[in-house]
């Protein structure tokens, strides 16, 4: 990177799908960095159902707090940087700044095309500010239902995600830590979301994963909707709105390593451009936001 996150160093591999590319930062506990993951096509499970009932809540938030103010720092770390293998635009900006909460009881993660603070990209100087956030070092934790209500953005190069990595990357490094995408949207896709893993042997173009779509056009900017994972030892359920679309076990991997028995940390962030997404253009409209209702994992 050019401009390299402030907290600590980060290495990242460089990964290519269909002419696209994302970034996976190796992030150690309590670092910055800009990561990303790219869906290869797996089948969904056969006809949606009702997704597992959470129980004990181990962690939440719920964003409540005046209107303004950032994340709970007890919770939440900001990341900053910008992200030059993966050829995203923005720019990751501390504190506020990008992720504030609305006073109504939600987080709004707003990319603008904006550079109040002359912030230098791989490109040169940055054309867009936006935020993203982590648990890293502040909480972790396997199985059970993780998922967030979120409204996302829409337009060309609007890239909204919501994942998880194994909390020993920085002794194991990606992909052998693990990554579980909860939810991944590109803006070309208004109606459709992504869930993946990512895994040894199974990364980049192997990844293991599959799209849900929305029925009749609509797009998921119109509406909130639920995005979780129910996680056991030795299965993942992905669910939009309490629909199952797909579950994977380690079957699923031909006989390689399966590594998402142990703990996670979670994701939010905001992208604008990429090899996957492509750049905003002409159409796309600013600022954009990604609004988040809550956060929370169950037992």
């Amino acid at each position: 990177m050019r401009m390299p996150p402030t907290q600590s160093d980060v290495m990242t591999v460089h990964m290519s799908w269909r002419r696209r590319t994302a970034l996976y930062a190796l992030a150690l506990l309590c670092t910055s960095g800009a990561v990303a993951a790219v869906p290869a096509g797996a089948s969904a499970a056969a006809g949606p159902h009702p997704a597992a009932a959470p129980s004990a809540v181990k962690f939440a938030d719920e964003f409540d707090g005046p209107a303004g103010s950032g994340v709970e720092g007890g919770k939440w770390q900001i990341e900053t940087g910008d992200n030059v293998n993966n050829h995203e635009r923005q720019y990751y900006t501390s504190g506020n700044n990008n992720a504030r909460l609305d006073g109504q009881g939600n987080l709004v993660i707003t990319a603008r095309k904006e550079n109040p603070g002359n912030y230098q990209c791989w490109y040169g100087t940055c054309e867009y500010t936006s935020a993203r956030l982590n648990t890293s070092g502040k909480f972790d934790s396997a199985y059970g239902r993780v998922e967030a209500r979120m409204k996302i953005p829409r337009g060309q190069g609007i890239w909204p995600a919501f994942w998880m990595l194994g909390s020993d990357i920085g002794q194991v490094g990606w992909p052998n830590s693990g990554e579980i995408d909860i939810m991944e949207n590109v803006g070309f896709e208004p109606s459709t979301v992504h869930g993946t893993l990512h895994g040894p042997g199974y990364s980049g173009s192997g990844g293991i994963g599959a799209g849900y779509s929305l029925p009749n056009g609509e797009a998921f900017a119109d509406n909130f909707h639920t995005f979780a994972v129910d996680w056991a030892p030795d299965s993942i359920t992905w669910s939009v709105d309490g629909q199952v679309y797909q579950t994977r076990t380690p079957a699923d991997l031909g006989g390689r390593q399966w590594v998402f028995n142990k703990p996670f940390f979670l994701i939010l962030n905001l992208a604008v451009g990429g090899y996957w997404p492509g750049d905003p253009d002409g159409s796309t409209v600013f600022p954009q936001q990604l609004v988040v209702d809550y956060v929370r994992v169950s037992d």
